[in-house]
């Protein structure tokens, strides 16, 4: 009966032997792949919590030298955060607040210049858009009316549509071009929800250019109800 057992272990460690001969090395590969794949991602991980909290603290100086008017500090702080977390949020959160205090005390080219970089750079949807949107305020005010349409024509994430359309229409009324400044006015009341404020300001833009509001709501309600057919 030992004898028998013994021969059926033996069997037994000579199939694990061949499994381990055939298989062994693939089976260390993908042990080694996989935990070198979780020490990497822990990794990263630890990564990306040190680059959130370094950046969250040149943020908050940005922040605090804005407010003390210490420019200096503010704009030290500003290029540590644009040369070592320039992919990080609050590196476009404190270019727009760099470009407030900038403008607060009349460096509107400085204003611009910061704009301009989280407009390019910011890898958030909404801190791009914002930047956006300020910076062809500021091109407004400096009349400088083509480079403030480029700024409003470039990619913007859905939600600001409205917004967009709005300022596109300050500024072509800025250039005379009533029709055009009207049919982006009336985009944006459009696109704006009845409940949102924002709709009754350009409610009072497009009273004032005499368009009847009542043929603009129709338009929109013949507008969603018609057919792929009907509105060919």
């Amino acid at each position: 009966m030992a004898n028998h057992l013994d021969l059926e272990e033996q069997e037994q460690l000579d199939q694990l032997k061949h499994f381990w001969n055939t298989w062994g090395t693939l089976i260390s590969s993908v042990v080694i792949v996989i935990a070198g794949a979780a020490a990497a991602w822990n990794g990263y991980q630890y990564w990306q919590t040190r680059q959130a909290t370094q950046a969250a603290a040149l943020f908050d100086a940005v922040d605090v030298a804005a407010r003390s008017a210490d420019n200096v500090r503010m704009e030290q702080a500003f290029a540590d955060l644009k040369s070592k977390y320039a992919g990080t949020v609050q590196a476009g959160q404190a270019g727009l607040t760099l470009a407030k205090a900038m403008q607060g005390t009349g460096n509107v080219e400085g204003a611009k210049q910061a704009l301009m970089w989280v407009a390019e750079q910011s890898s958030d949807e909404g801190l791009n858009a914002l930047a956006k949107l300020r910076l062809a305020g500021v091109l407004m005010d400096q009349k400088n009316y083509d480079e403030a349409l480029k700024q409003l024509s470039s990619s913007f994430a859905p939600e600001f549509s409205s917004v967009v359309a709005d300022r596109k229409g300050d500024v072509l009324m800025l250039q005379d071009k009533r029709q055009d400044a009207i049919a982006e006015y009336t985009k944006a009341y459009r696109g704006f929800e009845d409940s949102v404020e924002y709709r009754r300001l350009v409610e009072i833009k497009l009273n004032a250019l005499g368009v009847s509001l009542q043929g603009v709501n129709v338009a929109s309600a013949v507008s969603s109800t018609a057919t792929p057919a009907e509105s060919k």
